[in-house]
């Protein structure tokens, strides 16, 4: 069957078109990104008008993108840029009344999950027990286990376009920024550290997302061009190293950088500070970067349940732990 998944994030709406079978790989066919920056346009914690069209607009195109590429199922969800606005139930009913379609909200958790998913899918068994760090715009996740579903799944208000709207206020940042911000991660961190080191030891650190593909590809990992299977690790030293540039660079000259987005240059150093934080507070020394995630998560879970029927026959339930109730469902959708 081919799968059309959008990803609705704090940074980009980003629709990928896959062809993919039960118990098969899924190969991607087709891919589009719009920047929003959903989450640089929040106004007293809700989301403005202006952004609301165009969020709108781009989940309009995306669909019927999704239907020109012959999409058998097309499934939506959004992640905290959505979650965390004050007015996000009204803003996901607009966009189903005006594009017919139903954004799901991920809860943090459910990322961590999700991405766990396709980390361990990635990897197989013989990876043994894994730990896997996603920094994304508004959010970071951590999971750690050794099967599919993992044993620890959380989520941190430490994303890097967050902390970048929050504490990094000059360009290139100031020391006095810097110094802040990492001392608030480490208190951030701390507990969290406890409780990942509580479930037990980890035999691999993996890590996904752009960020820490940008962060690696600058401490010398290989190039997109060099493919998804090309290995790639992130080394304690190598993201030190990094960091000693990026933070006396501005983020239009980090935008010039191989690896680097545009659109998200003015968030590497948080970023860079976060993943640096968590590798300290974790003790890693090294994490390999897979090229699955959060994405790919949600395209497996859906596969895996294809001819499996579900309590509340659902064409894509979220996780038994959570309330399945869909939010902003298109009349054509409603039981």
């Amino acid at each position: 069957m081919r799968l059309g998944v959008l990803d609705v994030g704090s940074n980009t709406v980003h629709l990928l078109v896959v062809d993919a079978h039960r118990g098969g790989h899924p190969d991607p066919m087709y891919s589009e990104k719009t920047d929003l920056r959903l989450a640089e346009h929040l106004e007293a914690g809700r989301l403005s008008e202006a952004a609301v069209g165009r969020l709108a607009n781009a989940v309009r195109r995306a669909k019927a993108a999704a239907a020109a590429a012959g999409c058998d199922e097309f499934l939506a969800f959004a992640t905290s840029a959505l979650r965390d606005a004050g007015n996000s139930g009204a803003v996901l009913s607009r966009v189903c009344a005006e594009t017919g379609v139903g954004l799901q909200t991920l809860s943090g958790e459910d990322e961590a999950r999700y991405t766990f998913l396709a980390v361990r899918r990635w990897y197989g068994w013989s990876a043994g027990r894994m730990l896997v760090l996603d920094i994304g715009g508004g959010s970071l996740e951590l999971a750690a286990g050794r099967d599919e579903d993992p044993d620890v799944a959380l989520s941190l208000p430490l994303g890097a376009g967050r902390l970048t709207r929050e504490r990094l206020t000059s360009d290139p940042p100031a020391r006095g920024e810097l110094k802040a911000l990492t001392e608030h991660l480490d208190a951030a961190l701390a507990p969290i550290a406890r409780q990942m080191r509580q479930a037990g030891p980890f035999d691999v650190a993996v890590a996904t997302s752009k960020t820490f593909r940008s962060l690696a590809r600058l401490a010398g990992a290989a190039p997109s061009s060099a493919g998804p299977r090309a290995p790639r690790l992130l080394t304690d030293i190598g993201l030190r190293q990094v960091y000693g540039f990026i933070t006396r660079m501005a983020s239009a000259d980090l935008a010039a950088l191989e690896g680097v987005s545009p659109g998200r240059a003015h968030q590497l150093v948080a970023g860079a500070l976060v993943a640096r934080a968590a590798m300290r507070a974790l003790d890693v020394r090294e994490l390999q970067i897979c090229p699955w995630a959060l994405r790919e998560g949600v395209i497996l879970r859906r596969l895996d349940t294809l001819g499996v029927p579900t309590a509340s026959h659902r064409p894509w339930p979220l996780t038994d732990r959570q309330d399945r109730r869909a939010v902003g469902r298109a009349p054509s959708d409603r039981p």
